[in-house]
């Protein structure tokens, strides 16, 4: 008996060793997919702050905390199931599908820009694409609802890269590694999207509460300088869609036979570098990054007058034949 209860304890002992070395390798592995998706993570935590923008101070956290659930639920609900089929069956389908959600960044961004520098014609399209929501409330939920899909190109871009970053073939070591890069990033994004938005009402109990003349002096920065910050970020954000969208389509054309546009982005990355090797890594993503923007930007400008004269015409049509509800 004492001689099987040592190689029954053995057996568990080694059991353990096995758990224990599987869950280094996930845990190793979910680090090595987030630093993958460190860029797609950067834009996303760009993007989100402008959906705050213009709300009351006492819904900015709510509506933050609204969005980083629908976040979860895009990236654990939705695409890590959707991720693993896609992988496992019709892998073929995935860059098709990431080059339609990375037209819509173009779209979205080309959009943003066109309010900018033309807002009137902004103003006709938004009023062809869709009534604007007719109180606070809806308002609010419009704004979720978009931020939400906004997020789920992003999710998807992330998820992918986490996928592409695993080197195991088991699906349920790829399952945990997929949900626990997205837990993380979503943590970390919206996480540090609350901060940023609640950096002016810190600053403001700073300027009126602080012990210390540089105390005050701080908050008063921060109350002063937060809403020039959040216009910054808005535009990097626009920036990160479009440029992020951009290079999503040009990835993607690589798997039709379209290698012209990559090579461009290459030849801009490479004589980059060359011309500022002091900073080679840094001038090589740039002119990546230019490049991307100018071929998303583009597109996107391309997308507009088809969404407002050809889709949305058409979307409604169905949805006129379609039954009304009771």
């Amino acid at each position: 008996m004492s001689v099987g209860l040592l190689a029954l304890l053995d057996d568990v002992a080694g059991l353990v060793k096995v758990a224990a070395a599987s869950l280094d390798d996930v845990a190793g592995q979910a680090a090595k997919a987030g630093v993958k998706a460190a860029g797609a993570v950067i834009d996303d935590a760009a993007v989100t702050p402008r959906y705050v923008d213009g709300f009351s101070a006492d819904r900015e956290l709510p509506i933050v905390g609204k969005i980083a659930l629908g976040s979860i639920k895009n990236k654990l609900i939705f695409l890590l199931p959707a991720a693993l089929l896609l992988s496992a069956f019709v892998p073929w389908l995935i860059t098709p599908l990431l080059m339609i959600g990375g037209a819509y960044l173009c779209y979205e961004g080309a959009e943003k820009v066109l309010q900018a520098l033309f807002p009137h014609l902004a103003h006709d399209h938004e009023v062809q694409v869709e009534a604007a929501p007719p109180n606070p409330t809806a308002l609010e939920e419009s704004k979720i609802a978009g931020a939400i899909q906004t997020d789920f190109i992003l999710s998807a871009e992330i998820m992918t890269i986490a996928l592409a970053a695993i080197e195991t073939g088991n699906i349920v070591n790829e399952a945990i590694i997929l949900a626990v890069v997205g837990i993380g990033i979503t943590i970390v994004v919206y996480g540090g999207v609350a901060l940023i938005v609640k950096a002016d009402d810190v600053g403001l109990w700073l300027a009126t509460n602080g012990r210390t003349g540089g105390g005050r002096a701080f908050g008063r920065g921060l109350v002063t300088g937060m809403p020039v910050f959040m216009q910054i970020l808005g535009v990097v954000g626009t920036a990160a869609m479009i440029w992020v969208g951009g290079g999503i389509v040009i990835h993607g054309l690589v798997s039709f036979g379209l290698t012209a546009p990559e090579h461009i982005v290459e030849a801009a990355a490479e004589w980059g570098q060359h011309a500022l090797p002091a900073i080679s890594g840094f001038a090589g993503w740039f002119m990546t990054a230019l490049v991307d923007g100018i071929a998303g930007l583009a597109l996107g400008a391309v997308l507009i007058p088809i969404a407002g004269y050809v889709i949305m015409p058409a979307w409604k049509a169905v949805s006129g034949l379609l039954p009304k509800r009771a």
